[in-house]
């Protein structure tokens, strides 16, 4: 099986996740359920069967992390020096060409990938256009909103 790349900040929030739902929240689930069935009539019991689909969702949720982990490459970014062309793990800082918008972005495996905290999944359109650039060049975006260029202004490995 390949290796899919993770960053060690994002290996370590799943480590995180996963200690967090194994040490407290499991622990917690089986109470709530030891509770439930106290209360008789497991047929018509609600509290039981949401706390049996909580139970269920955690442990689908702790076998999904498990698989992340151990099919990962950790790559530590600050480590890695690539003479200054963007590979993975770089946080981009870039220019909208066309309105001056300045947006800054870390390309990132696709588990951890989450927009609302700027990381960008490697396999996105905008990581795939900038890979391989340096700052200075123009990255062209095609996107399916249309085609975007970006002036790269800078690149760090933090």
């Amino acid at each position: 099986m390949n290796k899919v790349p993770i960053t060690s900040r994002g290996a370590q929030n799943l480590r995180d996740e996963l200690k967090q739902l194994k040490s407290v929240d499991r622990p917690r689930m089986i109470e709530a359920i030891a509770t439930a069935r106290e209360h008789g009539d497991l047929k018509e019991n609600a509290e039981y069967h949401a706390a049996r689909e909580q139970q269920s969702f955690i442990e689908g949720r702790i076998q999904h992390i498990d698989g992340i982990i151990s099919n990962a490459e950790i790559i530590d970014v600050a480590k890695l020096d690539t003479g200054g062309r963007i590979v993975f793990g770089a946080t981009v800082h870039l220019s909208d060409e066309e309105t001056g918008d300045e947006v800054t972005y870390q390309i990132v495996g696709e588990d951890e990938a989450d927009i609302k905290q700027k990381l960008i999944s490697v396999t996105s359109p905008i990581a795939r256009a900038l890979i391989g650039k340096s700052v200075g060049d123009i990255a062209t975006v095609i996107a399916p909103g249309g085609e975007k260029e970006y002036e790269i202004l800078d690149v760090q490995f933090i």
